[in-house]
């Protein structure tokens, strides 16, 4: 189902990255992409790539093997595994844009240190502390279901690669030195991207 799984991918990608832009001009006069930041050699940057990577693999692997050039691997090429894949891509891009209309005037792209946005720990984020990168596991392995090549397999683990790295060595440091205690106490008791998994605790 290949066709379905670039559908769904381009779907992904004008909800939340174009759509969401325009939304954000619109009400901060900012795109909210910070984009790829960090030293040349840093985990900062390191994540940045590898995410881009990953998304970058997810499209090739399936406009490839859309166009007869890459095979599918047969033990995951069903219908089966195309429904599994089309559930979870779909609930993948819904969870998507909820969690990034909760964030409101606070969504960005990346980190910048010198901006200080607001904590948001309502809605979604009642539940996960990064529902937006939490949705994005099941879109990613959906995307992967409904073309399973190696490339596509690949960029999807790659992406979790990458969404450790960004929120362990990222994102918690930088939210840990702008919202302090108050980010640490909502830390500490809502997952990272799991409810109740990944809590961080005191001296983490």
């Amino acid at each position: 189902m290949p066709a379905l799984g670039l559908t769904l991918l381009l779907i992904y990608g004008l909800l939340a990255v174009g759509v969401r832009m325009v939304v954000q001009i619109h009400r901060t006069g900012s795109t909210g992409f910070a984009g790829v930041r960090g030293e040349p050699v840093s985990v900062e940057r390191l994540a940045g790539v590898l995410l881009a990577v990953a998304v970058l693999l997810c499209l090739a692997g399936t406009t490839l093997e859309l166009a007869g050039v890459l095979g599918s691997i047969s033990v995951l090429d069903g219908d089966l595994a195309g429904i599994l894949g089309a559930a979870l891509a779909s609930l993948g891009i819904a969870i998507t844009a909820i969690a990034q209309f909760a964030m409101g005037d606070a969504w960005r792209v990346g980190v910048d240190p010198s901006e200080r946005t607001e904590l948001v720990m309502n809605g979604p984020f009642t539940f996960v502390r990064n529902p937006i990168y939490a949705a994005m596991i099941p879109a990613f392995g959906g995307f992967a279901l409904l073309s399973p090549n190696v490339v596509t397999i690949a960029g999807a683990l790659l992406l979790l690669v990458a969404l450790q790295l960004q929120t362990r060595f990222v994102e918690e440091p930088y939210l840990l030195a702008v919202h302090g205690g108050r980010y640490a106490g909502y830390a500490a008791r809502v997952g990272r991207f799991l409810p109740g998994i990944g809590c961080l605790r005191t001296g983490s």
